[in-house]
């Protein structure tokens, strides 16, 4: 335990001045940085100095670690969350962790009733509201018995009506529902079960067979294991189930609905797997739905990069629709949620409908659109389809309940005017539907049986069920998981966008980023990444990895799937003197030495081969085991070690630039105490391949949390290009089989997706091609003890064509670039 001590007597006295106890403000000053912050609020602020509660007092410490942790926080930022605590706005340490957080990412001046609500500032509920919220949820959400105790209070903790509910409060509400509908908890007696034998497995594990595996495991236990059956989820009608299991047969059906306004990330491999491989487990069917209810923001480049990204996963679309398919449907609907008095038309404008909403005040007030007659709703609806209407001066909004707590409930945009011609309906329409009103209907439509999403869709579950039973149509049950983030990288389409056009990276397919198709561009094998996701699960918590995990399971499943060449990024030309000018031994040599499925190559080795420039010291030393002056050194799979006899050095840089080495080829020769890597020159094989440029890729950003000036956490070195690097002779055989199997398989795949999908032909829709499915990064390897590497798109190849002839190798005009995919083991040094 601290003591008070000399050094550190001042800063206590002044923190217990404020209302903390000494053991609290011992605490306090243990961290230099939070407690020359906390330090500084005092000295600055006067009221703080008169004195203060010991609650209060924590909530300053837990301020002064905030910022701690967030330097880039203006002073009127710090100002104003501390007035928020001084005058009892913010009440505990969760909400003033979220107000240093909001100022971080916000610009002054605050938007004071912004603020308060994401802070959760006036925030109230009593225990029966709080217990009648936890009857509500699981009366739509029913839990299976007792061990659904934490799941279901990892939710409700994580959503927005619960989010500044005292957690001992919502705790005791759901035990207390529990208790009511399972009765007390048993505890289950312990049963000893007799140890298992485990065997020693004889060949080396499949990562593909491991990946099927896991994702058995998977889509059976957890989140995704408890998830209702179809049928299971209630109607308003009981007929609606009988026509959705008749449409259905009973089947799962899924589907992946993404906007078609960027590229995808990977963070929605996740949402990938968990759809098309959910209802792929269970022998059902999953769409590929673009969301196209936003014309101003979509491009054809990225409804074609969606389907190619997840065909590339290795999942084919049952059917391939559009939101915009069922304009004329949605249309009609909306005109029925008007007659039904669900809905009006609203003329407000958009500072008026947020202060309505809440934005300005505790609780949302009506519009005063909202009783307008039904015939005038209608009329100024049909207006609003005629383009009557500039947008912004008009909406369609949902006629829900403004008593409610949760804001997805408080009157919801139904359609708004847009006056953008769109992709595929071009003129015909000026108006547009939400997402809110449009992805349940949609559903409904497609009977979809589990509309699985992430979990900042929670709080809009309620509204997708309102506005499903206030028309009285099938429907669907929506259910969240946590969504995936990688430490490190960036997800947001505006930041990608700002580095793509400043000039930080090539492109929004640029290897350093994580965006779908920059992983498929560095070489990343698109089943290593369903193969991550899986083996993380599926629950209702979001799942923030950091970069290393990922890069050590791709590392992972390339190490048995892969070939290993030789190779040496940066080569140091070797003459051996004993042996003659024409002298050539051909070595077979395994791609893998514990997978023979692979193959072999042969190579030559020769008078003159390369090693790797950092494999040759001048100066000896006990704990050196690789070349040098007068020393052997071993060559991987050659038959002979070399023996450094003398060295030729530049004279203007003192570089060295050759090696004379004897081949120790007779008598008995001491086994070497370390292998190196070599390449031979060979021009009759076309030995060694030469590589124009090896890239290799850090870190994009310094941090694993890149801030809102995420631009000066963007590291200068995150690029490193190679000249002139040598890959053994074997790599281009490797090449062309690996193309020419990869057309062959994507021949296939297209082929059967084509006979077996329903794919829509209309104008503007992506056609499955099998060239979605074939690209250089297809052609991976091992450099041996280098690290992985791909072939990049920039590669230009004569004998990767398709109707190339040509044997392997060189040809005029080709340029080599290979990408490095990961490196080796972080252990794995050169020290033999």
């Amino acid at each position: 335990m601290s003591k008070v001590t000399p050094e550190n007597e001042p800063l206590v006295n002044l923190f217990q001045s404020i209302g903390l106890t000494q053991s609290k403000a011992l605490e306090a000053a243990k961290s230099a940085k939070p407690a020359a912050i906390l330090k500084e609020i005092i000295d600055e602020n006067d009221i703080v100095a008169k004195g203060s509660d010991e609650k209060r007092a924590g909530l300053l410490v837990a301020l002064s670690n905030a910022l701690s942790k967030s330097p880039g926080i203006s002073k009127p930022g710090k100002d104003y969350v501390l007035d928020k605590i001084l005058n009892g706005d913010l009440k505990s340490v969760d909400q003033v962790n979220a107000a240093v957080k909001y100022v971080d990412t916000n610009s002054i001046p605050i938007d004071d009733a912004d603020f308060n609500k994401a802070c959760g500032v006036g925030f109230s509920i009593t225990p029966k509201e709080l217990l009648d919220q936890v009857q509500n949820y699981l009366a739509s959400n029913p839990a299976t018995g007792w061990t659904s105790l934490g799941t279901t209070l990892n939710v409700l903790r994580g959503s927005s009506e619960f989010r500044w509910a005292n957690p001992l409060e919502v705790k005791d509400a759901v035990e207390k529902v529990f208790l009511e509908t399972f009765g007390p908890k048993v505890a289950k007696a312990k049963v000893k079960e007799p140890k298992k034998e485990t065997k020693k497995p004889t060949k080396q594990e499949n990562p593909a067979e491991n990946s099927a595996s896991a994702r058995k495991t998977v889509f059976e236990e957890g989140f995704l294991g408890s998830l209702h059956k179809p049928g299971e989820n209630p109607q308003i009608h009981p007929d609606l189930k009988e026509k959705h299991l008749a449409a259905t047969k009973g089947a799962v059906w899924t589907r992946f609905p993404p906007e078609p306004n960027g590229y995808l990330h990977i963070g929605h491999s996740k949402a990938i797997f968990v759809n098309f491989g959910f209802a792929a487990h269970h022998g059902g069917k999953c769409y590929l739905r673009y969301d196209d209810t936003n014309p101003e923001k979509e491009e054809a480049r990225y409804f074609e990069s969606i389907l190619e990204m997840i065909r590339w996963l290795g999942y084919e679309p049952w059917k391939i629709t559009y939101s915009s398919d069922y304009f004329d449907e949605l249309y009609a609907l909306a005109v029925e949620l008007i007659k039904r008095g669900k809905a009006y038309v609203c003329h407000c404008s958009q500072e008026e409908i947020k202060a309505d909403r809440g934005e300005k005040k505790a609780k949302p007030r009506p519009c005063v659109h909202r009783d307008r007659p039904i015939e005038e709703s209608l009329a100024e609806f049909e207006d609003m389809k005629n383009g009557k209407y500039k947008p912004k001066e008009v909406a369609l909004r949902m006629k829900q309940d403004l008593d409610d707590g949760n804001p997805q409930m408080w009157d919801l945009t139904a359609y708004r005017v847009l006056d953008v011609p769109h992709h595929r309906t071009h003129d015909k329409w000026k108006i547009y539907p939400t997402y809110d009103f449009t992805h349940c209907l949609v559903d409904s439509i497609e009977n979809i049986s589990h509309s699985l999403c992430t979990t900042e869709f929670i709080a809009s579950r309620q509204s997708y069920d309102w506005l499903c039973d206030a028309l009285e149509v099938y429907k669907p049950r929506q259910s969240e998981y946590g969504r995936l983030n990688i430490e490190g990288s960036i997800m947001s389409k505006r930041k990608i966008m700002a580095l793509v056009n400043e000039g930080f990276v090539s492109g929004w397919d640029d290897p350093r980023l994580y965006t779908l198709i920059a992983l498929r561009r560095r070489g990343i094998p698109p089943s290593a990444i369903t193969s991550f996701v899986s083996s993380l699960g599926v629950s209702t918590s979001i799942t923030s990895i950091e970069l290393v995990r990922f890069e050590q399971s791709v590392r992972q499943y390339l190490e048995g799937t892969v070939p290993r060449l030789l190779m040496v990024l940066r080569p140091l030309k070797v003459t051996i003197e004993n042996l003659p000018e024409d002298y050539v031994l051909m070595i077979e040599k395994p791609l893998h030495p514990k997978v023979p499925e692979l193959g072999s190559s042969k190579i030559p080795f020769t008078r003159t081969i390369y090693i790797e420039r950092d494999d040759f010291r001048l100066t000896d030393s006990k704990d050196y085991f690789r070349l040098a002056p007068g020393k052997t050194v071993g060559l991987f799979q050659a038959p002979h070690p070399i023996t450094c006899v003398s060295h030729k050095v530049d004279p203007s840089t003192g570089d060295v630039t050759e090696l004379f080495c004897k081949l120790e080829n007779e008598g008995h020769v001491k086994k070497p105490q370390a292998f190196i890597q070599w390449v031979a020159e060979h021009p009759p094989t076309g030995s060694p391949a030469r590589i124009d440029e090896v890239r290799v890729f850090h870190r994009l950003f310094t941090t694993n949390r890149p801030g809102s000036d995420f631009r000066d956490d963007v590291n200068p070195n995150s690029l490193e290009v190679i000249k002139c690097a040598m890959v053994e002779v074997g790599f281009w055989s490797l090449a062309k089989s690996a193309i020419t199997q990869a057309r062959k398989e994507a021949n296939e795949r297209t082929r059967k997706a084509l006979a077996e999908n329903k794919v829509d032909v209309m104008e503007g829709t992506p056609q499955v091609t099998s060239a979605q499915l074939i690209g250089n990064e297809c052609i991976r390897f091992q450099g041996l003890r280098v690290a992985y590497f791909a072939v990049d798109t920039d590669t230009r190849a004569a004998v990767l064509n398709e109707t190339s002839e040509l044997e392997p190798g060189r040809k005029q005009g080709d340029y080599l670039v290979l990408n490095q995919i990961v490196t080796l083991k972080e252990d794995l040094g050169k020290s033999g």
